[in-house]
């Protein structure tokens, strides 16, 4: 299997970008996220109690849409740091409904109150990229996306089950509509070899592409729910996937 995903990598690596929208981003248009680097060890517990975490760039989640409803815009906050092994990400999330129903694993986690990131490891939109979205039971839903790949349908491969860690916090009853609750932390340790066939290595000054989006369900008996991204998408409303809408992260030392 790792074989595999290793030829996937390199096929894209290796071959002309396909056609894209008209409002295509090309390197050095991209928003960026400076990276900072771990200066110690860090615990996915969902408590950001790591010193580390008070060097990291904050971003907030400010572009909304929902398909049947106009959003509700509660607030978000992202952070990201890095070390040699590891990616870690730290989600902290204004919520007054917490909803959580998906239990099966690479089931439909994204129809709940659900964390996701989307990672290329290069400066620009190949049409693919790594997937991970989880919700508060920490069900997750991983993937390799080949984006329009055949008649532009755009194909996942949920065979990719790579191996990271996730920490949960909540304040408040997960599905219950009866309360109001205040909202949810989660975070991710993500190590650099899931990239495998990717250059994962003397990273600093380099950039990757990548989306972080949150999905708000906030009734659990309703299926859709709101949708923000850290990254415009721009002309697209209601696909949070196409990979020339990512911006870029940049690995710091500082």
């Amino acid at each position: 299997m790792r074989i595999f995903f290793t030829v996937i990598a390199s096929l894209f690596l290796g071959l002309p970008l396909f056609a894209q929208a008209e409002k295509e981003l090309v390197i050095g248009e991209q928003p960026t996220y400076m990276v900072s680097r771990a200066k110690g060890p860090i615990v996915a517990d969902g408590k950001m109690d790591e010193a580390s975490w008070v060097d990291a760039e904050v971003r907030s989640f400010d572009y909304f849409f929902r398909m049947d409803q106009p959003a509700d815009e509660q607030k978000s906050a992202f952070r990201m740091l890095w070390d040699d092994q590891n990616l870690y990400l730290f989600y902290d999330f204004e919520d007054t409904s917490l909803t959580a129903r998906e239990t099966q694993y690479d089931g439909r986690p994204y129809l709940d109150d659900c964390a996701e990131f989307f990672c290329l490891p290069v400066p620009d939109s190949l049409y693919m990229h790594y997937g991970f979205e989880v919700n508060m039971w920490k069900v997750r839903y991983d993937y390799i996306v080949l984006w329009q790949f055949y008649n532009n349908r755009t194909v996942f491969i949920p065979d990719f089950n790579p191996e990271y860690e996730v920490g949960v916090t909540y304040n408040g009853t997960i599905n219950d509509d009866t309360d109001v609750d205040k909202g949810w932390t989660m975070e991710f340790i993500i190590p650099l070899r899931v990239f495998r066939g990717f250059n994962t290595w003397n990273l600093t000054g380099q950039q990757w592409a990548f989306q972080a989006v949150r999905q708000d369900r906030n009734k659990v008996d309703d299926r859709f729910r709101s949708t923000s991204t850290l990254f415009p998408t721009y002309d697209v409303q209601l696909d949070v996937h196409p990979p020339y809408r990512f911006g870029l992260m940049e690995f710091t030392n500082r």
